[in-house]
């Protein structure tokens, strides 16, 4: 595939003018000790176990309010080869641990799972584990997430305010207390309650930011950290938009040239620029109807599919979505019309709630939005902006972040391994490369020359190195990379299932 090189050249000069001065050193914190965990079969899944731990709301009062936290186990599969528990997170923020365990003899090696027990839980506000939520009737008046007015900025500074006040009304104290630094808290007592002296943890995407928080607070406590596809904490909101529409429009750019290159893309000698522009214009007119549902698509609808098809990547489905749109057949899946819209019932899941907590997304007024949208445009000609922080960059207006963005500071002494595809579209490589080289020489950075988001399991090359890391604490030179081409040879027994992620999983596919 064809690598657009200026691209990447831009991300690193676009990011660099985005950083922050390094902030003075993180304070580490003890946990509190904790109950045994009560392990059972779980009702959804009983070949998988399901417990509890509670834990404070606020982790300055641990004798104050506590929720508990949903966990589900996998045991190692070879009892005399078990090296300890290996605690997962699939993303997000919004992703489910519990349902990654569920999930575990499809997604990890059998090696891993003889050697581990797989351990998961939903995060604080997520899932089972006391969700963020908010009213239906309040949430299902939320404006358009794209603005294209000041008018539409005031509208959305009131609603934000509106919706703001009624999910802390719902979910209650727990509301202010979601960030990743309080989740890594949380999965230090989970440590502590399954008796491991040092935590063995494997996190995808937004799961990365739980881990890069607990190195800062527990530094003494890691025994191996694989970091797949990771977040940059240390963005703000003009860096985070940049190196977003950078990403996703390198991924789409890749997709392009394989349907140039290759006659099985059904869109194979046509230009593909050119009807994927005639489609956002058509959305933008209020003209291009999603066939399936008879839904009006805007703009922002149809820019999803390209995130969302370079994901996997699923570049088959994503040229035949493109040609059905155009007025040719239907694909041969039909993904879910993206993006956020009204829900059903009393109560709404906010997971962006978690996203606020932990970035800085305000923008002052319309001028500064629009400046912002009119950047991503140059720097993203063909999908103009990343879907994803634009859907989500209004609900954090009026919300300030209780984790700061911030470069990372690890003191450890265990080695920690982070890894990322070059074309990723939602966790962009230069993410990871940066996270790298605030976490120090300690951190070593795993590159897959390949596509997509979360490298683990792709090929057999970084799945075994990974494996590695986590079984024998083995790091792989400085530099190492791992070409695309062994999808046959991979450890794993069977690929994922067929699916895009939704919009309460961003980050998390």
């Amino acid at each position: 595939m064809r690598k657009r090189t200026t691209l990447l050249a831009t991300a690193v000069l676009a990011l660099t003018a985005f950083l922050p001065a390094p902030p003075a050193a993180a304070k580490t914190a003890a946990a509190t000790g904790q109950d045994a965990i009560t392990w059972a079969p779980c009702e959804e899944e009983p070949s998988a176990e399901c417990g509890k731990l509670t834990v404070p709301i606020d982790w300055s009062k641990p004798g104050g309010p506590t929720i508990d936290l949903a966990l589900a186990r996998r045991k190692a599969t070879d009892p005399a080869a078990r090296i300890g528990s290996l605690v997962i997170n699939p993303g997000g923020p919004g992703g489910s641990g519990v349902e990654a365990v569920y999930g575990a003899p499809d997604s990890y090696t059998e090696e891993l799972q003889k050697r581990f027990d797989i351990v998961g839980f939903d995060p604080r506000g997520v899932g089972r584990s006391h969700p963020v939520i908010c009213s239906a009737s309040v949430y299902n008046q939320m404006p358009h997430t794209v603005m294209s007015s000041q008018a539409d900025f005031d509208a959305w500074n009131a609603f934000s305010k509106k919706l703001h006040a009624d999910c802390r009304e719902r979910t209650g104290p727990l509301y202010d207390h979601v960030d990743s630094r309080n989740v890594a808290r949380d999965m230090d007592a989970l440590r502590a309650a399954l008796g491991e002296e040092k935590l063995s943890y494997y996190g995808i995407s937004y799961g990365t930011l739980i881990g890069q928080m607990y190195a800062e607070l527990f530094p003494d406590r890691v025994r191996a950290l694989a970091l797949d596809s990771n977040m940059d904490h240390s963005l703000g909101v003009a860096g985070f938009l940049a190196t977003e529409a950078l990403a996703v429009e390198d991924a789409f750019d890749q997709f392009v040239g394989w349907c140039e290159a290759d006659e099985s893309c059904v869109l194979h000698g046509r230009d593909v620029r050119k009807m994927w522009k005639d489609l956002l214009a058509k959305a933008r007119r209020g003209e291009l109807v999603y066939p399936s549902t008879g839904t009006r698509m805007t703009e922002l609808q149809v820019i999803y599919n390209a995130a969302l098809g370079t994901e996997g990547p699923d570049w088959r489905t994503l040229s035949e979505v493109i040609d059905w749109l155009s007025g040719g057949a239907e694909p041969s899946w039909v993904p879910p019309l993206p993006g956020r819209g009204p829900v059903e019932g009393d109560v709404a899941w906010l997971p962006t709630r978690i996203l606020c907590q932990d970035y800085n997304l305000k923008v002052r007024d319309y001028n500064e939005y629009a400046a912002l949208m009119r950047a991503s445009n140059v720097l993203a000609p063909d999908t103009r902006y990343h879907p994803y922080p634009i859907d989500d960059l209004p609900i954090c207006l009026n919300s300030a972040p209780t984790n700061p963005p911030h470069q990372l500071r690890y003191t450890g002494q265990a080695p920690i391994l982070l890894g990322n595809s070059l074309h990723d579209p939602a966790t962009p490589y230069i993410w990871s490369a940066n996270a790298a080289r605030q976490l120090g020489p300690k951190a070593v950075l795993l590159t897959y020359e390949g596509w997509g988001h979360r490298i683990y399991g792709k090929d057999k090359c970084q799945t075994d190195i990974i494996d590695q890391y986590l079984i024998a604490l083995t790091v792989p030179p400085r530099g190492t990379r791992c070409a695309v081409g062994t999808p046959e040879e991979s450890l794993l027994k069977k690929q994922t299932p067929r699916t895009w992620p939704t919009d309460q999983a961003h980050w998390a596919s």
